[in-house]
């Protein structure tokens, strides 16, 4: 484990882009399907994602939306959204959990979908890509500025894979981080009881197949209740 936050490193902006301030860049529209995040008032153009990447993420947000609905919580898990980090800068990260009613205020402003300074969500995960000390530095110190309570990277580059959830422990203002690698199961700090395969979350299965296969267990269930019943049984008693 460690506590300290390495310097951060200034990223590399395309130079002939404006600069902007944080309200400009809700309303900005630059070229079709680019996305940009906003780094000390520079627009950064966000890399195009892998197939692997998407999907990571889609198993991500899969997983932890059924946690969230399993245990009746009131939040919601989302791509796209961005999340305010300093005066002039923005990020969006790959998965966003935040309340039902941080995302209804942000929904209810004009411009793009973006949590400001008093919004904090409690959870964002990056996948690192091309640049990771950005993810592993420069977004570190963001968001452990910003208060995100925790905030995880996960690295499926084959000579580094590995999960690391970096989180506040009580009294602290500085993340705590743990390496999960490959065999392990990665543990939630905010969510205590979420708990993921280290394997699976790096080369995830479809999130059609696990639908389908929830549906061929749901299915089974509804039989065998069915039958329970013709047999004079309450399937609820049982």
């Amino acid at each position: 484990m460690s506590q300290s936050i390495p310097p951060v490193l200034t990223e590399q902006p395309v130079d002939n882009l404006p600069t902007l301030t944080f309200e400009e860049y809700r309303f900005y529209e630059g070229e079709l399907d680019v996305q940009y995040e906003l780094y000390k008032g520079k627009l950064i153009p966000m890399p195009i994602a892998t197939v692997l990447h998407t999907k990571i993420c889609e198993y991500l947000v899969y997983q932890l939306r059924r946690y969230v609905v399993t245990h009746n919580l009131d939040l919601v898990v989302k791509r796209g959204l961005g999340v305010r980090t300093e005066e002039n800068s923005s990020r969006i990260p790959d998965v966003v959990v935040c309340t039902q009613s941080l995302l209804e205020q942000a929904g209810a402003r004009p411009g793009g979908g973006n949590l400001g300074f008093d919004e904090t969500p409690l959870v964002v995960i990056e996948v690192v890509t091309e640049n990771r000390r950005v993810d592993y530095i420069t977004k570190r110190a963001e968001y452990n500025l910003a208060d995100v309570p925790e905030y995880v990277i996960v690295d499926p580059a084959e000579n580094r894979q590995r999960v690391r959830v970096m989180a506040f422990l009580e009294g602290d203002d500085i993340y705590t981080e743990v390496n999960y690698l490959p065999g392990d199961e990665m543990e939630s700090v905010v969510f205590p009881n979420l708990r993921l395969s280290v394997n699976e979350i790096l080369d995830p299965p479809l999130v059609e197949w696990l639908i389908k296969a929830e549906q061929a267990q749901l299915q089974k269930a509804e039989r065998l209740a069915a039958r329970l019943r013709e047999l004079g049984i309450d399937p609820d008693a049982v």
